[in-house]
């Protein structure tokens, strides 16, 4: 599912959807849930997208190409107008239920729905052969929170065989919360202990349906989104279970959530890592050469490919490729995404042409909690301080959301600015 205007991240989704949006120094969010599944041995995929799809379907159609023998896919589907119906995607249910003659069209006996925007590592087949062994309709991925989180997020109850007795979407009432706490003992056979303040099961927006039971939850009803209606109100028809995981698992859906998630890729013992042999993530391969230190001073922090540092310092920050930093410049706690071109030297003549700075981070500037978006230009002696504390905020050139500073895409930043 690809099809969401992700505007809590704005302005990271300004010029792309949310599933596009760069990830870790060199991926994008969309490679998560599609690695996952190439590393479950599914390889029959389609992506439904809608909001500013180019740059995603430029990546996927780059990055995941099969084997012709094997016969597999990663397919992309946008939103398109039939005969049947002229609406844009209303909600995940109704993304499905549009595209369903090209899924049935593979004779599916089971149908994985995925989330597009979310960081975890998952074996698909360890769930699938839960919903088998209960010879379930639907099975719920679940991942227990504690009673903060479970506030705004869908809940689910069970039974002692794990069947969902309960739906409830976001409870607030604390009689209803108290209601919908799980025993610990149920989460024990999942590597949950004993004592846990996590007592509540969280919808993870991953759905295994058998294919007859997805037509007949589809068919009979308008409802658009899974969690919010179609699971919920057809829970006394459909034989539904949770299955409880126990991995990390984040939903990135705000600025400060996509931040955070990125700057604990820098611990040293970081609950999601991208160095797993066994399970890597995949993405678009793209030849760069290796970034190029000059006396710079490095700490916790990745630089991926293509780079170029010079006497610089760097401070428990994520440089994607082709980052750019210039002699006497400091960054600490910063995500720069790079650059999709390198410039070189007629580019950077008409830089000097038309007085604008040069891709990158220019000299001797001072950059605290930001993110730094693709093909930003930051001239010399730039300041970004800490906003931390402060309310969000839109400037000429850059946003606050959340306590950290965002520099657009392209923008460009004048020489000797303070934010």
């Amino acid at each position: 599912m690809g099809g969401g205007r992700g505007t809590r991240l704005f302005p990271l989704t300004k010029d792309r959807c949310k599933p596009a949006v760069p990830l870790g120094g060199r991926y994008r969010l969309i490679d998560i849930p599609i690695s996952n599944c190439v590393n479950s041995s599914i390889n029959q995929i389609y992506v439904l997208t809608q909001f500013n799809t180019a740059s995603l379907h430029r990546h996927i159609e780059r990055t995941y190409q099969f084997d012709i023998f094997s016969g597999g896919f990663c397919a992309i589907h946008a939103a398109q107008q039939t005969y049947e119906g002229s609406d844009w995607y209303q909600g995940t249910a109704d993304a499905v239920r549009q595209n369903m003659r090209y899924i049935l069209s593979n004779d599916p006996k089971i149908v994985l729905i995925l989330s597009g925007d979310q960081l975890y590592r998952m074996n698909y087949q360890e769930l699938i052969r839960f919903h088998k062994e209960r010879e379930a309709d639907v099975t719920i991925s679940v991942q227990p929170v504690n009673r903060e989180t479970a506030q705004s997020m869908g809940l689910l109850h069970i039974d002692r065989e794990f069947r969902i007795t309960r739906f409830v979407e976001k409870p607030k009432d604390p009689k209803i919360l108290d209601q919908m706490k799980v025993p610990t003992e149920a989460l024990k056979p999942f590597g949950f202990p004993a004592k846990t303040s996590r007592r509540y099961l969280a919808n993870m927006g991953i759905y295994v349906f058998e294919s007859e039971a997805l037509i007949r939850a589809l068919e009979r009803t308008d409802l658009v989104d899974f969690g919010k209606e179609v699971i919920p109100e057809n829970l006394g028809t459909l034989q539904a279970f949770a299955y409880p995981f126990a991995g990390f698992w984040e939903d990135i859906g705000t600025i400060k959530a996509f931040y955070e998630t990125n700057m604990m890729l820098l611990d040293r013992h970081s609950p999601f890592t991208f160095f797993d042999p066994e399970a890597p993530i995949f993405t678009r391969p793209r030849f760069l050469p290796p970034t190029k230190f000059l006396d710079c001073r490095i700490e916790r922090s990745v630089v991926a490919e293509g780079g170029y540092l010079e006497e610089c310092e760097i401070y428990r920050s994520l440089l994607a490729n082709r980052s750019v930093v210039r002699a006497g410049s400091v960054l600490r706690d910063v995500f720069m995404m790079g650059a999709d071109e390198m410039e070189g030297r007629e580019e950077r003549k008409e830089n000097v042409r038309l007085e604008r700075p040069d891709i990158g981070v220019g000299p001797n500037c001072r950059i605290q909690r930001a993110i730094i978006d693709k093909g930003a230009r930051i001239g010399a002696g730039v300041t970004i301080q800490n906003h931390e504390t402060d309310s969000d905020f839109d400037g000429e050139f850059f946003y606050i959301r959340d306590g950290i500073t965002i520099i657009p895409r392209r923008a460009v930043v004048p020489e000797g600015s303070v934010i």
